[in-house]
C-alpha cells in the first residue's frame, strides 16, 4: 500500500492519479474529506480506503505492516495565514509525527517542503543541507516548512540512521500550477486566475513591481507543472522499489548487504528542490495563457496588496543539480506547453 496525505487537495490528488496510472491501486487516501467541493478530485481514483487526517495515526499504528511508502502532501498552504498555531499543528507537529512513525516502522517517506523556505533568496536557491539553518522565510507558512526541515536534519545528524526512515525526501516545491487547484481560492496559481479574468473581462491583472530592479510584470518565478511533480514522486517510489528488490536479491546471495547501504543508493535521502530550474516572468505566463485561449494579450498592472507586499518573492529559480545527479533525467514541461495543456484540456473543459 502507498499512503497519500492531502489526497483531496491539488498536488495530492494529481499524485494519486499518477500512481493509479503506474499500477498502484490499493492507495490509502488521507485528508479532511468533509469538504464536499473537493470530492471530484478523488472520486474517480482507485484506492483501498479514505481516512480522515485526524484518524490516520491511529490507523497507521495498527496497519503499518501493510504500508510500503508514505507520500505526505497534506498541509496548510495559505501564505496569507498568520496564525502560527494553525501551522504548528497541521504542518510542523503532523509532519514530525509522520517522520517519527516512518522511522519507527522503517517505511520510506516523501514529504512536502516548499521554496517559501528560501525567503527573499538572499542565500540562493540551492538545496544544500548546510544552508537550511540560516534560511529566513518571509511568512509563517514558509517558516513552518523550514522548521520541519531543520528538525529532520538535526535529528538525523544527532541520532544517526536509526532515527530516520530507510529513505526520506523533503521536496521543496516551487510555483506549482495545473489541474485540480480550483478549490484553492486566492492561493490558486496565477494561470488559474488569469484564465478566469480573461473569460470575465478580456484582460489579466498582474502585480506592479515595487522594486526599481524589476519592471512591472517581470517578477520571475520557477513555475512547475503539477504533472512533473507527480512524475518525480513516482520516480522516487520506483527507485526505492528497485532498491528493495536489489537488496533482497543480495541477501539471498548471502552478500554483505551493508556494503550496498544508503550511501551507494542512487537516490540518497535528503532535501530536494522541485522546480524546472528556469525562472520565467509573470508576463510570459499571462501571454501564454492568452495564446492558449486564442485571445489577444491585454494586461493591466495593479499594486501588490499591502498585507503581502513586504513578504513577496521577486525571484525564485531552483538549482536542480541534486535531483539530476540522483538519476532523474526527464525534461520538465516548458511554461508554454504546460499552460497550453492546462488551459485547453482542463480549464476550457471545466
Amino acid at each position: 500500500m502507498v499512503v497519500v496525505t492531502g489526497a483531496a487537495g491539488f498536488i495530492g490528488s494529481v499524485v494519486a492519479g499518477e500512481l493509479n496510472k503506474k499500477g498502484y491501486n490499493n492507495l490509502i487516501l488521507v485528508d479532511d474529506f468533509s469538504k464536499k467541493e473537493k470530492e471530484r478530485n478523488y472520486i474517480n481514483l482507485r484506492y483501498d480506503s479514505l481516512i480522515d487526517r485526524n484518524d490516520f495515526f491511529a490507523w497507521f499504528k495498527e496497519r503499518h505492516d501493510d504500508v510500503d511508502f508514505v507520500v505526505h502532501l497534506g498541509a496548510r498552504t495559505d501564505t496569507t495565514e498568520f496564525d502560527w498555531n494553525v501551522f504548528q499543528k497541521l504542518n510542523v507537529d503532523y509532519t514530525q509525527t509522520m517522520f517519527s512513525l516512518c522511522a519507527e516502522y522503517q517505511i520510506p517517506l516523501i514529504y512536502a517542503s516548499s521554496a517559501a523556505t528560501y525567503g527573499d533568496g538572499e542565500l540562493g536557491y540551492d538545496d544544500r543541507h548546510d544552508v537550511v539553518e540560516r534560511l529566513q522565510p518571509l511568512n509563517p507558512y514558509g517558516r513552518s516548512k523550514n522548521e520541519v526541515d531543520k528538525w529532520i536534519l538535526k535529528r538525523v545528524e544527532t541520532q544517526g540512521p536509526v532515527s530516520e526512515p530507510p529513505f526520506w525526501a523533503g521536496l521543496k516545491f516551487f510555483n506549482v500550477y495545473g489541474p485540480n487547484e480550483y478549490h484553492k481560492g486566492r492561493m490558486a496559481s496565477v494561470i488559474f486566475h488569469s484564465f478566469n479574468q480573461i473569460n470575465a473581462t478580456g484582460k489579466v491583472k498582474l502585480f506592479r513591481s515595487h522594486r526599481p530592479d524589476f519592471k512591472d510584470g517581470q517578477q520571475l518565478r520557477d513555475f512547475i507543472y503539477v504533472k512533473d511533480i507527480a512524475d518525480v514522486i513516482c520516480f522516487m517510489i520506483s527507485q526505492r522499489d528497485n532498491e528493495t528488490t536489489r537488496q533482497q536479491t543480495l541477501s539471498t546471495m548471502e552478500s554483505h548487504v551493508e556494503t550496498y547501504g544508503r550511501t551507494s543508493n542512487s537516490l540518497p535521502s535528503g532535501i530536494y528542490n522541485l522546480g524546472t530550474g528556469k525562472a520565467r516572468s509573470f508576463y510570459d505566463l499571462a501571454t501564454a495563457t492568452f495564446k492558449a485561449m486564442g485571445k489577444e494579450v491585454n494586461i493591466e498592472f495593479i499594486d501588490i496588496p499591502e498585507d503581502i507586499r513586504d513578504k513577496y518573492q521577486y525571484f525564485t529559480e531552483a538549482n536542480m543539480n541534486k535531483l539530476k545527479a540522483a538519476g532523474y533525467d526527464k525534461d520538465f514541461t516548458s511554461l508554454e506547453d504546460g499552460v497550453e495543456d492546462y488551459v485547453k484540456n482542463y480549464l476550457m473543459r471545466n
